[in-house]
């Protein structure tokens, strides 16, 4: 196999781009790969500590009930308060340090917890199943990448016609949008990029350990409702670890298209779309059909 294709092969496992060049962040996702639960002290630092390590350590808190919000591979506070809520419980020091009796600790739990999707999973289920919320009651971040705000701001002035809170963000840096929407305390974050591929595509946060449940609702919805206004569009709905959509803090999707002067030619049918998929998204859903479309309950 050559260095290009396992490279290739690397990207799509861990829901990057697939480019077969290693850039800035396909390097950052082969470091944090390096990092195993136990081959190091994971304790809440400035800036937080990134790596498999922590993934690790978030889904094995979250299998046994002690959630620490979406299971990022990011040691931020909610990931020390459920380690010491789980120190606390198992008789350890309650130091919010993740040191070798810890990991002893969760290893042994985690082999009679099974491998369903966690507690942060259910609660987000839950609070999509029992919050109705119309277009008014949302607070929404709208972003773009690479010359699509027309388009962004158009969707921001409709999503505020029907009342919502709505702000826009050009930032070209991912994790500054990402920033600005956690701190705004968003609701929904919705992105806009394009990048010249031939297949449009609605990203939403997935990884093998865990899946934004809302962000893959919302993405599908936006599919759904774009491709019925617009003739021969049919976006891909894809579960991808980019950036934007690991480091904000709520569902979140990105909206991939592969021309910039055909999107913004066709915004009115795009941003129609989008406001109809968040009004749908915004409104409660049966607990049991979406425990059973998710996998609650059991081991997948």
């Amino acid at each position: 196999m050559s260095t290009e294709q396992a490279l290739r092969d690397f990207q799509r496992e861990r829901g990057l781009r697939v480019t077969g060049t290693c850039d800035d962040e396909t390097w950052r996702a082969l470091v944090e790969a390096s990092w195993k639960l136990g081959d190091r002290v994971l304790v809440l630092v400035a800036p937080n500590l990134r790596g498999d390590d922590v993934g690790e350590l978030q889904a094995g808190l979250a299998r046994i009930g002690f959630d620490c919000g979406r299971v990022d591979g990011i040691f931020g506070p909610a990931t020390a308060r459920a380690l010491e809520d789980f120190q606390r419980n198992c008789g350890l020091l309650v130091d919010g340090i993740c040191g070798p009796r810890t990991v002893r600790a969760l290893q042994v739990l985690a082999r009679q917890s099974g491998t369903g999707p966690g507690i942060s999973t259910v609660r987000e289920l839950e609070a999509l199943a029992s919050t109705s919320r119309s277009l008014a009651d949302l607070r929404v971040v709208i972003g773009q990448f690479g010359g699509l705000s027309p388009l962004s701001r158009r969707l921001v002035q409709g999503l505020r016609n029907h009342s919502a809170t709505v702000i826009a963000s050009d930032e070209p840096d991912a994790a500054a949008q990402a920033a600005a929407s956690n701190r705004f305390a968003a609701h929904v974050y919705v992105g806009f990029e394009a990048t010249g591929d031939v297949e449009p595509s609605v990203h939403y946060y997935a990884v093998p350990q865990f899946e934004s449940t809302g962000g893959r609702l919302l993405a599908t919805a936006i599919a759904q409702q774009c491709s019925a206004r617009l003739a021969g569009f049919a976006p891909v709905v894809r579960g991808m670890r980019l950036p934007v959509l690991r480091e904000t803090r709520m569902p979140a999707v990105l909206l991939t298209l592969s021309d910039v002067r055909q999107a913004i030619d066709h915004a009115s049918c795009l941003v129609d779309g989008v406001i109809a998929a968040l009004a749908e998204w915004a409104q409660p859903r049966p607990p049991a059909a979406s425990a059973v479309e998710n996998g609650v309950g059991g081991d997948r």
